[in-house]
């Protein structure tokens, strides 16, 4: 039997940070397999990785892979669950960095086909095209509402946190009817269960709507102050190492 290992596992085997094994997974240069909200990857497979690329191996130092990943989920898995909504940190791309949190039966169902993830991770990338700061949402294909909050590092924007799974105005009984046809036959779902689980689909009143766009502008500037003082630590680690190699020499 071809053992799963965990993403922890990988890392430790390839020599490499969390944010690269996702970068492998998606440029296709590692396979994995989706078990719960959580990648496990064949043993046969990481082995025959004779060598990692050094666009790979090296250190996470640039704007776009400094994020703490590991702080970050556990953060967003404690706040999304307490505002009552679904999170995720992405890239440009709409690429998840991070495993969604707190999602919705309905987001389950559809994040659990390979259709569905492409079509989250484009809605993802919309809003991340669309600018702005969380005062501004979007309706994403399946008909929910999201907001998202830039995350600056370095004075540049390439990955930003997401909240949403929620309506912030009743669906229309009909369109509602109509697109969740489509979504199931779209996805390969059943429309009943679908259906079903879109009643759960909070409808976010005005006050609610203002505490999580003010908690999105917070932990979105939290997650920047984060990944710039990890970048600054890596860059004192550097400057120490290059110091001992000209002692040495």
């Amino acid at each position: 039997m071809n053992e799963l290992l965990t993403t922890k596992q990988v890392q430790d085997y390839l020599k490499v940070d969390r944010t690269t094994i996702y970068r492998m997974l998606k440029d296709g240069r590692l396979n994995g397999i989706k078990v719960g909200k959580q990648w496990r990857f064949p043993r046969s497979e990481i082995e025959g990785l004779s060598s990692v690329p050094v666009a790979y191996s090296s250190v996470a130092t640039s704007h776009d892979n400094a994020l703490p990943l590991e702080c970050v989920q556990t953060v967003q898995d404690v706040t999304a669950d307490t505002m009552e909504v679904g999170a995720v940190v992405t890239d440009e791309d709409g690429f998840p960095l991070t495993a969604v949190s707190n999602s919705s039966r309905f987001c389950q169902l559809i994040l659990g086909t390979e259709s569905g993830r492409q079509a989250c991770m484009a809605s993802w990338r919309r809003l991340f095209r669309q600018g702005g700061d969380a005062a501004q949402m979007l309706t994403c294909h399946a008909g929910c509402q999201f907001a998202r909050a830039p995350i600056v590092i370095n004075g540049r924007t390439t990955t930003q946190f997401v909240a949403g799974q929620f309506h912030i105005t009743p669906p229309n009984s009909a369109l509602q009817q109509e697109r969740i046809r489509q979504l199931a036959q779209m996805h390969g779902l059943d429309a009943a269960e679908l259906a079903d689980a879109a009643l759960e689909i909070p409808l976010l009143p005005p006050e609610k709507r203002v505490k999580i766009i003010r908690w999105l502008r917070k932990l979105a500037g939290t997650f920047s102050v984060m990944a710039q003082d990890r970048l600054t630590m890596l860059d004192r680690f550097r400057q120490i190492a290059d110091m001992s190699t000209r002692v040495i020499q």
